[in-house]
């Protein structure tokens, strides 16, 4: 009873870390300005909407896939990206407010904000299942994994919030929120793996169809508004790749 109640409890502390990971992605910006002119919010957007494409295709998409079939990835992102419209239209009909930002740009962070922690809801369940296999080695680099991959998501979220005069501080507390599905679900998918193993594919490919509408129907579109078409097309170039790279690298 013991060893098991222990496994919970590491189970739990393990994604509670990889949630705070993510806050990490706060650093690269310690040096920067966020004072950015209008141009280089437009290129930052266009960054974070590369990493978020590649997310969602090369890692999320494909594991739905692995763990599943190309039909409930194909239907988990068409289910995404439909209840991402309903909360953008719903969001448009109410006055957002967060700090000293805009109502569009509060918006827009809010909906970066649901996204991420939408993608981060299969991650807690791979936690869970991954210890579930009764191999912990393989539990612990599998969470390892998926909190150095936490680190650029954490980037991915801060940059174009960190752009519109958002502190760092606060960038890290809405990094570290987005994950908060992690710790959370673990558990429960630890205890019910054969419920949560199911829903898996589905919910990975519900999460990569949220981040899709959310980068081509905000985050392009402000990227444009700051920047030539040449620069946002190659923001999202190099946010892709940078993401690709990490996320080959790690075996996701």
């Amino acid at each position: 009873m013991y060893g098991w109640e222990n496994t919970v409890f590491q189970v739990f502390t393990v994604a509670l870390l990889t949630d705070l990971a993510t806050g990490l992605g706060v650093l690269p910006f310690v040096f920067v300005k966020n004072n950015m002119s209008k141009r280089w919010q437009g290129i930052a957007s266009a960054v974070a909407g590369g990493m978020m494409i590649s997310a969602s295709v090369f890692s999320l998409a494909n594991e739905a896939i692995v763990h599943g079939s190309v039909l409930e990835a194909v239907a988990g992102m068409l289910a995404g990206a439909l209840f991402f419209t309903q909360v953008a239209n719903r969001l448009e009909n109410n006055n957002w407010q967060i700090g000293n930002l805009s109502a569009s740009d509060s918006k827009q962070a809010v909906l970066i904000l649901t996204a991420m922690f939408i993608h981060s809801i299969p991650e807690g369940v791979a936690i869970g299942v991954g210890y579930a296999t009764g191999d912990l080695r393989f539990g612990i680099l599998l969470a390892l994994a998926i909190a150095v991959h936490n680190i650029p998501e954490g980037i991915a979220v801060t940059l174009p919030l960190y752009t519109r005069g958002i502190s760092l501080w606060k960038c890290a507390w809405f990094a570290i929120l987005t994950s908060v599905p992690q710790p959370v679900l673990a558990v429960p998918s630890f205890l019910l793996v054969s419920v949560f193993k199911v829903l898996l594919p589905f919910g990975l490919g519900f999460a990569g169809g949220a981040m899709i509408y959310l980068v081509v129907s905000e985050l392009i579109p402000n990227s444009l508004s700051g920047c030539s078409k040449e620069e946002t097309a190659w923001g999202v170039m190099v946010g892709l790749v940078l993401m690709l790279l990490i996320t080959s690298g790690l075996g996701f």
